[in-house]
């Protein structure tokens, strides 16, 4: 099966845990509709939690590449290139008061794909036509971790500080770091992504009204 017999635009948008990622991609979906734009988050790629590495103090690191199902990940998006819908089990983060859903999704003349690892990946990053990096300060972005491991996640508050000191810096420095300068944007949101927002909506709108 091959990635470009299609017309897709694909788009990769990375940032590290807490840069605000995932409200930039809420706010792109509220523009779009599902047959214009189909987006693709590695949030739901996640291994099963007893696959996940453990370091030296027997804490299951979810900030690896490893954590991520990387091939399936990549075989999806073959599929959405190719013409074909996939459905894929909500991955809940070990939230007791979720239950998982069912994921669909439909091919889409863009297609964006998301997550902390997207740009590690050389199959990916070599697919994409745009490459993104939403960016924050480290105490931006600790507060936004705090705040959604907290409430959506049910991660108690020592866990959370623990695993941003030991798993999360690290990562970032290791794994998304490094691609500040070889990706085409970066939109700043210490304090607002606004204006970042906006011109790629606009530029998004261009692409399929073309």
């Amino acid at each position: 099966m091959s990635l470009k017999n299609s017309n897709s635009f694909i788009i990769g948008i990375s940032g590290g845990s807490g840069s605000g990622k995932t409200s930039f991609i809420r706010n792109l979906k509220e523009h779009f509709t599902d047959k214009e734009i189909c987006f693709l988050s590695q949030d739901d790629y996640y291994k099963p939690r007893d696959q996940q590495k453990e370091d030296e103090n027997g804490i299951k690191n979810f900030d690896l590449p490893e954590s991520i199902e990387m091939d399936e990940f990549y075989f999806d998006l073959v599929k959405l290139t190719n013409g074909m819908s996939i459905d894929r089990e909500e991955y809940t983060f070990n939230n007791e008061n979720k239950n998982p859903g069912i994921i669909h999704l439909d091919p889409a003349p863009i297609i964006i794909v998301e997550g902390l690892f997207v740009f590690h990946d050389p199959k990916l990053f070599n697919l994409m036509d745009l490459k993104i990096l939403i960016h924050a300060t480290d105490t931006q972005k600790i507060i936004r971790r705090i705040k959604r491991d907290r409430v959506e996640r049910n991660y108690p508050l020592e866990d959370v500080l623990y695993r941003y000191e030991h798993h999360v810096l690290p990562s970032f420095e290791a794994f998304i770091s490094p691609f500040i300068n070889k990706v085409d944007l970066v939109v700043n949101n210490n304090r607002s992504y606004d204006m970042g927002r906006d011109m790629l909506i606009a530029y998004l709108k261009t692409l399929i009204k073309d």
